[in-house]
């Protein structure tokens, strides 16, 4: 018995032993490991996550500010049987509603949403967040950028949006989508930032905010705001093909905003300034057709007449660096840059030129005076006064005529209104200016237009 107890008793001590052997050599070494191997800011960071980050503040400040924006519209409903069969020309009206979201940015009841939210309303109907609803008038809109102005006339002072710079938010910094997905007034969603600059290639804006934080429809016109309750964005659209919330949605940044309502609030329409230039941004395949080193930048492709470009030098096959202290890396980065500026804005241009860096100073030209030359045909944009009396949602007007082949036709052409370039609308004289830099200078193409006279005609140029 006593042979067993000091067996046991040797098996007990050794245990003891070897565990705390293995305390003192692993679990020390690795305490001490961890903290002589380990920066820092390391340490300082380890635990700063989502669950760290109080996003109460920010969601009771926005909440307050984005209202609930009620669309009512009328359509006549006609009965094709009975007007066939009974020459009936009669039509019953049915209303429609949409509903969407707006920011409020002033204490006066000025109200910023999309364009697309209030677009063919009969009347506009807002509810704030206290349940309190008014009637609200259009002061402008900016169907390019989708973007509008409302303005409510309030009781009391309202609570608004403070806004932040949207160039100095970052990728993966946190955000709130407020607004009112499926009629759930006062929705907040939180995300981060996936991705800036973002061209989803339509024909407006080219520079979206992408988050991940979950927008459906009836966000749009909400707002996107940082951890501080700073308005970032106007949510404005998801990528579905379902129509619900995938996980991306796209906002149009604050800075964007913020110019187009400055501009309807002071000028009463959009002051858009452009360089003057048609351009590509580059990649490694577009550089190798081009024969050119460099694989990110804007490539200059044309020079649009009497712009600041052309005036401040730039020439057809200059790489586009920098915008002021902004690196362009992407026709999106370069977009996103000038659609936040005003004609006769001065922009630092920092370019290659054969390899060789240079800068210039460019005045930006307003977009309405921009020229496009197309086989000796100078073209200019229709205001949008001209597309009502002509009763046209698009074209490019005929300024003048250099070729001397078209000469003879001058008259008829000059002060025409081109509609069509092949088979591609002439919306304007950027996508007109795009256009033509596929097309080759002996290629013959078909023109539909319209002759001062108001003839409808289609020739080959």
């Amino acid at each position: 018995m006593k042979k067993y107890a000091s067996l046991f008793f040797l098996a007990l001590s050794s245990g003891a032993i070897t565990l705390g052997a293995y305390k003192l050599l692993f679990e020390d070494n690795r305490t001490a490991s961890i903290v002589t191997s380990a920066p820092a800011n390391y340490l300082r960071n380890a635990s700063l996550g989502a669950e760290n980050i109080d996003f109460t503040t920010a969601a009771d400040q926005a909440v307050h500010c984005v209202v609930h924006v009620k669309n009512v519209s009328y359509r006549t409903i006609s009965n094709p049987i009975m007007e066939f069969f009974y020459g009936y020309r009669g039509g019953q009206q049915q209303e429609q509603i949409g509903t969407g979201s707006g920011v409020i940015i002033s204490e006066d009841g000025y109200i910023v949403t999309n364009n697309h939210v209030i677009k063919d309303a009969s009347e506009l109907e807002i509810t704030l967040n206290n349940n309190e609803t008014y009637k609200a008038k259009v002061i402008g809109t900016d169907s390019k950028m989708d973007i509008a102005l409302l303005k409510i006339d309030a009781k009391e002072k309202l609570p608004y949006a403070t806004f932040a710079d949207s160039d100095a938010v970052k990728v993966g910094e946190w955000v709130l989508a407020v607004g009112n997905p499926y009629n759930l007034n006062s929705t907040v969603t939180a995300g981060i930032v996936s991705a800036k600059a973002r061209n989803l290639g339509n024909n407006g804006i080219q520079s979206f905010i992408q988050t991940d934080a979950a927008v459906n429809p009836g966000n749009s016109g909400g707002a996107l705001v940082n951890t501080r309750g700073e308005l970032i964005g106007i949510n404005t659209m998801i990528s579905s093909q379902t129509g619900a919330y995938v996980g991306y949605s796209f906002a149009v940044p604050s800075n964007i905003t913020r110019k187009i309502i400055e501009d309807i609030m002071e000028y009463g329409n959009v002051q858009r300034g452009i360089l003057g230039i048609e351009c590509g941004e580059l990649n490694a395949t577009v550089s190798k057709e081009l024969g050119i080193s460099q694989t990110s930048g804007v490539y200059i492709s044309s020079v649009n007449k009497n712009t600041g470009a052309e005036k401040a030098g730039l020439k057809k096959g200059d790489i586009i660096m920098k915008l002021d202290d902004r690196k362009i890396q992407t026709y999106a980065d370069l977009a996103g840059f000038i659609n936040a500026k005003r004609p006769n804005d001065e922009v630092k241009v920092t370019f290659l030129r054969d390899e060789k860096t240079y800068t210039a100073n460019v005045k930006l030209t307003k977009y309405d005076m921009i020229v496009a030359d197309f086989k000796g045909l100078e073209l200019e944009n229709l205001s949008a006064a001209e597309r009502k009396k002509l009763k046209v949602n698009y074209g490019v007007r005929v300024k003048s005529v250099e070729n001397s082949k078209l000469a003879e036709f001058a008259n008829d052409l000059e002060g025409g209104v081109i509609l069509k370039i092949g088979n591609v609308p002439a919306e304007n004289i950027e996508t007109v200016s795009q256009l033509i830099s596929k097309i080759d200078e002996n290629q013959a193409v078909q023109v539909e237009m319209i002759t001062k006279n108001g003839e409808l005609i289609r020739f080959i140029l």
